[in-house]
């Protein structure tokens, strides 16, 4: 007993000593700058600043802060807030055993310091490194402040959702009043959403907001700050929240700020809390007016009964940087970002891939295959039988420029198969597309997911005449002491053959040229006349997903339309990714004449009139002609035929 008592006297010595020595440590230490979280500007393209999240102009000191939102935070979060050294031990080991017993991880025990802490870190990986860093910064919080500056910091810093950080920009958003003037009602509303934003927000889904302000309220009278009473009238009291949904404050904004935080956090340079850097400049690619354009056209086109979700991005195809972006159609109902978090089925959007690969191997403008009704016999002796869209077929050889106005099919599959299956894969890895492919025959027609970025990126390859580039939308990063954190490499790689790809960008005018009118419609007729430029365009459509990608040299824009829980569309749904994508650019390019914005043809390239259904050189006889290009000594040449299915040349 005499050595167990020893032992443990010589333990608690040992703790003593360490503690003291980290009190001391601290102490001597700089001091913690706590509300360096709120210094972070983003800057647009102009190096204006568009962003500032929670800036110091949105401070609220605590004396302005209404009571009842103060109480309700304290009791919700950690009502042993006035009691400990920034840890509630007894908690912990609660909610400990809690999550033994039910085998979850449901209940957390973190202090308001802690989420403090962990508010000062720009990533919240669950790494023993990270908790252990979190603890620290908890306890130099502690041991530097008062409680009554840290719950200021807190309140001042926390996410109350919709990209609002701060309870005074919160209480703006939802009730338009100042902090100090919030209800009991108003304040357990608001105390109710940092736990999960996306799902306590009362504009998101006030049914779940109010069971959760109830929750709030329990609180408060278990712990006789108010009365049953009290509680009862606060929550049965009606509540105005208001209506942010038209104002022109470009609340979709949102969208593109979670996005670069979410590409800042990938960054290996930039070093993981704000305490550490003072503070960042983030300097990006975001242009105003075409963002305020996309979210104008993306807010007029669905009605608004419509369950529907977009995302869209607006791309510069000459180093990959994205002016603009929305991850779905208002970031106050949904802040699910689709632009960076899903993945879709891509339809015919990835035929562009295959049939530049037809260019590269030795096929034409001209180069026809019959366009019928066809079941393909497969190495493992299983059939595939792909079909047209309301199964339309010429019957007859189209070329390959009216494979691409109707967005055949079968001449897709033929082409994939006549190549072999793994050559459209290599020419998507060339131009950067990295998501799962399979070599399959399904392949050209979209059956694989792939991200909106992804897909803009891999087109701009086409759009700048194929230099891959990777999107983005950070160029450089900078602290607030001046020190240049992180600039991006703007090298370009040359991966496809320039005049090929004028080629191909000159087919991709067929989905909306009248020249095509003939047995079937180009899949984008709707759209000739209202266009004022020249755009490369190809949609693609699957049983849950409807797209739009089109581009010229100066701008790309991708369209993404469908439901989130993969409900099937419907053919009046299509017209939503082709609106928001036409407004779009051509609002984009209004100032910009279509020499500005069209390519010049290599010299390596002729234009030859053809008849353009068959490809077939034009004759006297001929009535409908287009102008198509080829390289030199591949145009189609008096009657030779310019289709032969049997055999490879």
């Amino acid at each position: 007993m005499k050595k167990l008592l020893r032992f443990f006297v010589f333990i608690l010595i040992i703790i003593s000593i360490i503690i003291f020595s980290s009190y001391l440590y601290i102490k001597l230490s700089p001091k913690i700058i706590i509300n360096s979280a709120s210094k972070i500007t983003f800057y647009d393209s102009s190096n204006n600043p568009f962003f500032t999240g929670n800036n110091n102009t949105e401070w609220a000191n605590i004396d302005e802060i209404s009571p009842f939102l103060i109480d309700a935070t304290i009791y919700t979060e950690d009502k042993n807030f006035y009691k400990h050294f920034g840890f509630d031990f007894k908690r912990i080991i609660a909610a400990f055993y809690n999550n033994i017993i039910t085998r979850s991880n449901s209940q957390g025990a973190s202090t308001i310091t802690q989420q403090y802490a962990k508010n000062m870190f720009l990533d919240f990986n669950r790494t023993w490194k990270r908790k252990w860093d979190e603890a620290w910064y908890t306890l130099r919080i502690e041991a530097n402040y008062s409680k009554k500056e840290i719950l200021e910091g807190y309140l001042n810093t926390i996410n109350y959702g919709h990209g609002k950080y701060g309870i005074k920009s919160a209480s703006k958003f939802y009730f338009n009043k100042d902090c100090k003037d919030l209800s009991l009602a108003e304040a357990t509303i608001l105390a109710g959403i940092p736990k999960s934003p996306s799902n306590y927000s009362p504009i998101i889904d006030i049914n779940t907001a109010k069971k959760r302000q109830y929750f709030v309220l329990n609180n408060l009278v278990k712990n006789n700050i108010i009365s049953k009473k009290e509680m009862d009238s606060a929550y049965n009291e009606e509540i105005t929240i208001v209506d942010n949904s038209n104002s022109d404050d470009l609340s979709n904004i949102n969208y593109y700020t979670d996005a670069v935080m979410s590409e800042l956090k990938k960054i290996d340079s930039i070093p993981n809390n704000y305490n550490e850097l003072n503070g960042l400049k983030i300097y990006t690619n975001f242009d105003y007016n075409t963002q305020k354009s996309l979210d104008k056209n993306v807010k007029e086109s669905f009605p608004s009964d419509s369950s529907l979700q977009v995302a869209s991005v607006v791309m510069n195809p000459e180093n990959g940087g994205i002016i603009a972006l929305v991850g779905g159609r208002d970031y106050n109902k949904s802040n699910y970002n689709r632009a960076i978090s899903s993945k879709r089925q891509v339809g015919s959007t990835m035929k562009p891939y295959l049939y530049y690969s037809a260019l590269e191997n030795g096929f034409t403008s001209s180069t026809s295959f019959i366009s019928e009704k066809t079941s393909f016999s497969l190495d493992n002796g299983n059939t595939y039988s792909p079909k047209n869209y309301n199964e339309v077929y010429a019957n007859k050889p189209i070329s390959m420029a009216t494979a691409v106005a109707y967005s055949d099919n079968i001449y897709a599959v033929k082409t994939h198969l006549f190549l072999g299956k793994d050559n459209l894969i290599n020419t998507a890895r060339r131009v950067g597309i990295s998501e799962k492919l399979d070599e399959v025959p399904s392949l050209p027609l979209g059956t694989n997911e792939i991200n909106i970025i992804s897909m803009t990126s891999g087109y701009s390859a086409f759009a700048n005449l194929g230099y891959k580039v990777d999107g983005h939308l950070i160029e450089k990063v900078v602290s607030n002491n001046g020190k240049v954190l992180y600039k991006r490499n703007s090298k370009k790689e040359l991966v496809l053959n320039p005049s090929l790809v004028f080629i191909l960008n000159n087919i991709l005018t067929a989905t909306y040229d009248p020249l095509f009118i003939d047995y079937n419609y180009p899949t984008a007729i709707s759209l000739n006349g209202k266009l004022t430029h020249t755009y490369s365009l190809k949609s693609g459509t699957t049983a849950t997903d409807n797209w739009n990608i089109g581009y010229n040299k100066k701008v790309i824009c991708a369209v993404w339309v469908g439901y989130d829980n993969n409900k099937e569309i419907i053919k009046s749904d299509y017209k939503y990714a082709q609106n928001i994508w036409y407004k779009t650019v051509e609002e984009y390019e209004k100032n910009l004449t279509d020499e500005d914005v069209w390519y010049e043809k290599p010299k390596n390239v002729v234009g030859m009139l053809v008849e353009p259904i068959s490809g077939k050189h034009n004759s006297d006889n001929t009535k409908n002609t287009k102008l198509m290009y080829y390289l030199k000594g591949t145009e189609p040449k008096g009657d030779e035929p310019v289709f032969d299915e049997l055999e490879k040349n």
